[in-house]
């Protein structure tokens, strides 16, 4: 996420695009190339899902899709985990408590709710921090259920991008001021400092952000450096050396694969931006706030649809979620 101390109680909406050329199967190196910041111009059309409301906090920021086209997020600064469906309607399904009198939570003072995934029996993660011991941590919601928190993390941290790996058990969880990925089973219990790489850290605000398993590796945003890195998983479960596969994404949020090979989206939350970026480094931005993007703060994706959420910290005005239909990879030498 990215917010400035004065915009942290806003919210977001939901709007659907269509995105042209989004694939690439090529592979990258192990090294960014150089990066381009070329822009494709607006992707057309553009449909808005749903407005959420701002006086009520319903601002998106983390997405994980469910069966049937609805999309489960976390506001932001209200607590509040909450279902939109395909018809834009908005329901809670869970608030969490308030943190006791004199918390605050590093490096954003209000108590925050990031990441979530959904695992296939329908239990949804989620991250907390709320800069108490009691409450900050990985929590857990079952169908029809409470929420409840099942694994404890620092409460001098961030914990924000939270990624699945539900083959293996295992949650990772990107923290934002510590600079680190903790590890937690489903099951809950304690985290493991998985990787404190030097890459992950913050310069100035805050630095792990986003963060998905894919191919083998654990994939991290840095969104004061603004680059995408590559952290193996080794045979033996532990953090391998770390690769930079993408630079020049100042402000870069979450992000998600196109199911094609590396290449991935990017959500760059200041500059109202969505960018392609392929395996070899190269991004291209690919939507703007010409499309209805009002600081993105994550994607989806699900077969040839990505849902991209803004949250509007920095306009304030009507903050949205996109889905962009991916084409097709080009043919060779088009």
């Amino acid at each position: 996420m990215t917010s400035p101390m004065t915009t942290r109680t806003r919210t977001g909406l939901l709007a659907t695009a269509v995105v042209a050329a989004l694939a690439v199967t090529a592979t990258g190196p192990a090294t960014a190339a150089p990066a381009s910041t070329s822009s494709v111009g607006p992707a057309s059309p553009t449909r808005f899902l749903a407005h959420l409301d701002v006086s009520e906090g319903q601002r998106p920021e983390n997405i994980t899709l469910e069966p049937g086209g609805s999309a489960v997020v976390t506001f932001a600064y209200s607590r509040q985990v909450a279902r939109v469906t395909p018809d834009g309607r908005v329901h809670v399904l869970a608030r969490l408590p308030e943190p006791p009198a004199g918390s605050v939570t590093p490096a954003l003072t209000s108590p925050f709710l990031g990441g979530i995934v959904r695992t296939h029996d329908g239990t949804l993660y989620f991250l907390y921090a709320t800069g108490s011991k009691d409450l900050t941590g990985l929590w857990r919601l079952r169908p029809g259920g409470t929420p409840h928190r099942i694994a404890a993390l620092p409460a001098d941290g961030l914990p924000n991008g939270l990624a699945l790996d539900e083959q293996a058990g295992l949650l990772y969880a990107a923290d934002s001021v510590l600079g680190t990925v903790w590890r937690v089973p489903l099951t809950g219990g304690t985290a493991t400092a998985w990787s404190t790489a030097p890459e992950l850290a913050a310069d100035g605000f805050l630095g792990a952000n986003g963060i998905k398993v894919h191919h083998g590796a654990v994939w991290v945003s840095n969104l004061d450096r603004g680059t995408v890195l590559r952290i193996p998983v080794t045979r033996h479960g532990a953090a391998g050396p770390v690769s930079t596969r993408a630079t020049g994404l100042v402000d870069i949020d979450d992000f998600a694969f196109t199911g094609r090979g590396d290449t991935l989206l990017a959500a760059i939350n200041k500059d109202n931006e969505v960018a392609r970026v392929e395996p070899g480094g190269r991004h291209t931005v690919v939507l703007t706030a010409a499309d209805g993007l009002e600081g993105p703060t994550s994607l989806a994706v699900r077969g040839r649809t990505a849902y991209v959420a803004s949250a509007a910290y920095f306009t304030d005005e009507d903050p949205n979620l996109l889905t962009a239909r991916i084409a097709p990879a080009p043919a060779p030498g088009k």
